[in-house]
């Protein structure tokens, strides 16, 4: 019998989560491999139909899993849920409800609360429990078919009880793991800007105030960089928008890689940046942003644009005065910041005192 764990989703194919699938051609597999268990071990405890039942049953799983790599879903789904609905009710009625084929069916339940939309888990969920209670009043009013020895039965129970066990914990482990990646993703949602890949402004603003609160305690400096591309809407119109998001993305890296793994690296808006460098002074602020801005002039940029176009920035240094908030460091920095757009651009400018 195997892994009921077999995915219930109804939503249009687009929308299914790939990962999901590719759980669900490793449970038919695993199901497959169980079934053939089963045909040698049915034929040891003297139940022959139960035992090409399955042989019926391995088709059935080979069938899903193919039909699984090449994107058939509803077809895998269908041929899951026949092979497990029919073979837990064909093992019950043969051999007895004390066989354990009913634990399959429980299966079921976290993949479809999992993968099914609420309308659908919900008829689901109430046909499954309609087939199990009707299963097991129908076992208060018959015997079984085909009974085998007692001993053959709990060794059967057994092992049903067991590669239920086993498939339970796997599935945990895999929504588990699912539930720790979504909340992965939506911490970098939040705190990301897609396009860069730095900081976003609001997190930027948080974690500028840890800096702040800090700063206060213990004195320490703080540099802050505000940084512009120079000329960014001139290489959006000559090179269109899709060529200038590719050069933010590039502004940002070369920024990241000149700055220390401690700084704080946000898009700013737009074409701005901002950095903030925790222990450091104007003087190694304005140092850093030389080093930013001659890496700049360094950068191979005919790749990304094309003919012998540059990419230059101007940057803005500031450091944290005692008292201040966060709004006038920046303030300052980007005072420092329109001198140096005023005075040509592609150019450093520490703020006045």
């Amino acid at each position: 019998m195997k892994s009921a764990s077999a995915p219930m989703n109804y939503e249009p194919e687009r929308e299914r989560r790939p990962q999901f699938w590719r759980l669900a051609m490793r449970c038919a597999q695993i199901a497959g491999t169980v079934d053939v268990i089963f045909f040698f071990l049915f034929h040891a405890l003297g139940s022959p139909i139960l035992a090409w039942i399955n042989v019926v049953s391995v088709a059935m799983y080979a069938g899903a899993y193919y039909a699984l790599k090449y994107h058939r879903n509803r077809i895998a789904v269908v041929l899951i849920w026949a092979e497990v609905l029919g073979h837990a009710g064909l093992g019950i009625v043969l051999i007895g409800w004390e066989s354990g084929f009913h634990y399959y069916l429980l299966m079921f339940i976290p993949a479809i609360c999992v993968s099914a939309s609420r309308k659908w888990a919900i008829y689901a969920l109430l046909a499954l429990w309609g087939y199990y209670i009707a299963l097991d009043v129908l076992m208060w009013y018959i015997e079984p078919l085909q009974p085998i020895h007692q001993t053959a039965l709990h060794i059967v129970h057994l092992f049903n009880l067991s590669v239920v066990f086993a498939m339970f914990s796997y599935l945990s482990s895999y929504y588990l793991r699912m539930v720790v990646t979504a909340q992965r993703k939506l911490r970098e949602m939040a705190t990301t800007d897609s396009l860069t890949g730095l900081f976003n402004r609001r997190h930027m603003t948080y974690l500028a105030e840890k800096e702040l609160a800090r700063f206060s305690r213990s004195g320490h400096p703080v540099g802050f960089l505000l940084l512009d591309v120079d000329h960014f809407k001139s290489i959006n119109d000559a090179y269109g928008h899709e060529t200038g998001d590719r050069v933010l993305g590039f502004v940002a890296d070369v920024i990241r890689e000149e700055l220390r793994a401690q700084d704080l690296i946000g898009r700013w808006g737009g074409e701005e940046f901002l950095a903030i460098l925790p222990d450091t002074d104007s003087g190694k602020a304005q140092a850093s942003a030389e080093r930013i801005r001659n890496a700049f002039l360094a950068r191979d940029w005919s790749g990304i644009i094309g003919g012998d176009a540059d990419v230059t920035i101007s940057i803005g240094v500031s450091e944290l005065r005692a008292g201040e908030d966060l709004s006038t460091a920046v303030s300052r920095a980007d005072e420092a910041l329109y001198r140096g757009k005023t005075g040509g651009r592609n150019r450093v400018e520490l703020e006045t005192i």
